[in-house]
């Protein structure tokens, strides 16, 4: 366990070598081969920039289909944690709740679940952060990608 506990002020997750490395790294470097063809106008020096776009729409690909796949394994773990504590009039619901809803979701506990389910059900909350935000007792998700 890390040594900070979570809450919803801290649970933003920054994945050094992604966010402060890898993509600003090759996002420079597609900006730099831009401007260097644009300065110096060569059939190659395009191709260097093609490249460099393609490296930096990989790193970017691969952060989204990382998330995209935890979104997913997010859902599944959700729909079946809502199926076992709510209760049934309000279980038959699940399918009316978006994946982001979810994903916000995740962090109550289980006795504050069926309050807030209702609530996102009856369209209190506007956003996912205004979920998380009116989450009492954070359950913290410390292997998020």
């Amino acid at each position: 366990m890390p040594a900070k506990t979570q809450t919803y002020a801290n649970h933003a997750r920054y994945l050094p070598l992604f966010h402060f490395v890898a993509s600003p790294i090759t996002g420079l470097y597609f900006v730099h081969s831009v401007l260097y063809a644009l300065r110096h106008p060569h059939a190659v020096h395009f191709v260097e920039a093609l490249y460099a776009f393609a490296i930096f729409a990989g790193v970017l690909a691969s952060r989204i289909m990382a998330l995209s796949v935890q979104n997913r394994v997010i859902r599944l773990e959700m729909r079946l944690r809502l199926k076992e504590i709510l209760p049934p009039a309000l279980a038959a619901r699940i399918p009316e709740l978006r994946v982001r809803q979810l994903v916000a979701l995740r962090f109550a506990s289980d006795a504050e679940m069926p309050g807030l389910v209702q609530r996102t059900l009856n369209g209190e909350f506007a956003t996912p952060k205004a979920i998380k935000a009116a989450i009492t007792d954070w359950q913290p998700d410390y292997l998020r990608a």
